[in-house]
């Protein structure tokens, strides 16, 4: 409820369906420093039982807007496994462009990200 620790207007939230006001998962901003440099990420998670409805870039393309407009922020990134199909063309449909492929202590992942 009240955000990321060091950036209130940033973290997770819940994410409820708005049709059965069930808990389906959590999206948000996060902060993150990747090879040296500071990038907000559009974050989301879905119930698997909810996948295919669109909801995912409902909650993404929200953040997008919520980042850009809200916050004034130039710009914003997903960070995607590269095995998540899904989660890429989402990142695709809210305009954003694959960057880079990423690997950390936790693997490889992909950056994709867009600016305003």
């Amino acid at each position: 409820m009240n955000g990321h620790p060091q950036y209130p207007e940033l973290g997770l939230w819940a994410t409820i369906h708005k049709e059965t006001g069930k808990f389906i998962g959590r999206c948000g901003l996060l902060p993150w420093t990747i090879q040296g440099q500071y990038d907000i990420e559009v974050a989301y998670t879905i119930a698997e039982e909810c996948w295919g409805q669109g909801l995912g870039t409902e909650a993404a393309e929200a953040l997008l807007n919520y980042g850009f407009e809200k916050l004034n922020l130039t710009r914003l990134i997903c960070l995607i496994d590269k095995e998540n199909i899904a989660s890429q063309k989402v990142a695709k449909k809210i305009g954003m462009l694959f960057e880079k492929e990423v690997q950390d202590e936790m693997g490889p992942f992909l950056v994709y990200s867009t600016m305003r």
